[in-house]
C-alpha cells in the first residue's frame, strides 16, 4: 500500500497529483489523515481521507509520500505518526518520498545523510547531511525528493515508474 499523508496546511497539488496517477495505474494508494478524517489544504481545500492514522496497516505500507505546503510540512514534522510510518516503511524495505518543504522532515531525522536530495528553495539548510541539488526530482536509493508544486507531475511520474519497475 502507498500512503499519502495529509495534514492541515498540505499543498494540494503535491498530494493529489501522485494519488491521481497512482490510481490511474491501478495501484493501491490511500490518503491518510494524520490528525483526522478531513484535512484542509494550504489553499483551504478540504479533502476527505481514505483512512486516519490509526487505521493504517503499517506492515503493508511500501511507500509513504509527504506533501509539502505550509504549515503542512511543519505539521508533518511535529506528528508522532510521521515517525511511526517512516519507521514502518523503512522496516518494510519501502520508499520514502517528499516534495517541496517536506524533505525537511527527512533532514531533521537524519534520513538524508549521504543522499542526494532537493527541496523548495530556502529549505536547503534543513536537509542535514544531504548533498543538495537544484534538480527538479531526485531519487537516491529508497528516497525521492522534489522541489515543489511546479514539478508535482514529474514527481508523481517518477514514483509511478519506480513502483512499476519493482
Amino acid at each position: 500500500m502507498i500512503a499519502v499523508l495529509l495534514v492541515d496546511g498540505f499543498e494540494e497539488i503535491e498530494a493529489l497529483m501522485p494519488v491521481d496517477l497512482f490510481r490511474r495505474e491501478g495501484l493501491n494508494v490511500k490518503t491518510v489523515g494524520v490528525s483526522g478524517k478531513i484535512a484542509v489544504g494550504a489553499h483551504k481545500i478540504p479533502v476527505v481521507c481514505d483512512l486516519i492514522s490509526h487505521e493504517v496497516p503499517l506492515d503493508e505500507v511500501s511507500m509513504v509520500v509527504l506533501p509539502g505546503g505550509m504549515p503542512g510540512a511543519l505539521n508533518l514534522d511535529a506528528s508522532a505518526f510521521t515517525d511511526e510510518i517512516i519507521h514502518a516503511v523503512t522496516k518494510n524495505g519501502g520508499r520514502i518520498a517528499a516534495i517541496c518543504a517536506a524533505p525537511l522532515v527527512l533532514g531533521r531525522r537524519g534520513i538524508l545523510e549521504g543522499k542526494r536530495a532537493t527541496c523548495y528553495p530556502g529549505f536547503e539548510g534543513e536537509l542535514k547531511g544531504a548533498t543538495v541539488t537544484d534538480e527538479d526530482v531526485v531519487t537516491d536509493g529508497n528516497i525521492t525528493t522534489a522541489r515543489g508544486m511546479e514539478v508535482a507531475l514529474a514527481f508523481a511520474r517518477e514514483l509511478v515508474q519506480i513502483v512499476k519497475r519493482a
